[in-house]
């Protein structure tokens, strides 16, 4: 009886189902653990790159606000969003202020809010580039899976056919290899579901600091402005 049981624990582990699976359901099999595999590569780089723009933003705005000229902020290209957008709005400040002739006060302001917008829209869209793989893998998964299932079932009752033989030694497999299906499915979806939900929020969150330093920083270059034109 021992052995009987060890014997069908062995014919029914994830490796020997995916094994006497046939060429369709192990399709299946194969995508959604690469779509599984995929997701969860998105889910730790995104959440690793995340952290080190949290930590990256919290230090340069604490160097911003302590700094006693703008000049004293040396950020490099490219390090992070809160950078680019200092870096974005100094940049079209020189252009716009240093030049010769009189200074178009307003223009100048429309141009800085222009283009620290666009800088902040950049830097969220680069963030979330990925995250509609998540999305797509939370959506479609749990589908893909189901129709593993339903082909699974499909072989089964086909073998019940052509043996005219109703056991469970018969039905199992076919029945067992349909709910591997569903359930690689779901081990697909559920994370990658929940990873998105993570990540869209902390890059909204973050979308929403860099607009509230943007308006900080384009009310101080306003005040600027300002004082050179008296």
């Amino acid at each position: 009886m021992d052995q009987v049981i060890v014997e069908t624990a062995a014919t029914m582990s994830p490796w020997a189902l995916f094994m006497q699976a046939d060429i369709v359901v192990k399709s299946v099999l194969l995508l959604l653990l690469l779509a599984s595999i995929w997701s969860w590569a998105i889910i730790f780089e995104r959440g690793r790159r995340m952290r080190v723009i949290g930590r990256q933003t919290d230090k340069f705005e604490e160097r911003f606000w302590n700094a006693k000229s703008l000049d004293e902020l040396k950020i490099p290209k490219g390090r992070h969003p809160a950078g680019d957008l200092f870096l974005a709005g100094m940049k079209e400040w020189q252009a716009s202020v240093e030049g010769k002739g009189p200074v178009d006060r307003q223009g100048v302001r429309e141009r800085l809010a222009d283009v620290m917008d666009s800088s902040v829209e950049h830097s969220v869209t680069d963030l979330a580039d990925r995250l509609t793989v998540l999305a797509t893998v939370g959506a479609v998964a749990p589908f893909v899976g189901l129709f593993g299932t339903v082909w699974g079932i499909m072989r089964a009752f086909t073998s019940i056919g052509l043996t005219q033989n109703t056991s469970l030694a018969v039905v199992a497999p076919g029945i067992a290899e349909a709910l591997f299906a569903t359930a690689l499915g779901l081990f697909a979806a559920i994370p990658a579901v929940i990873g998105y939900n993570q990540l869209l929020h902390r890059v909204t969150h973050l979308e929403s600091r860099l607009h509230n330093f943007a308006t900080s920083f384009h009310a101080l270059m306003s005040r600027e402005l300002d004082g050179q034109a008296e």
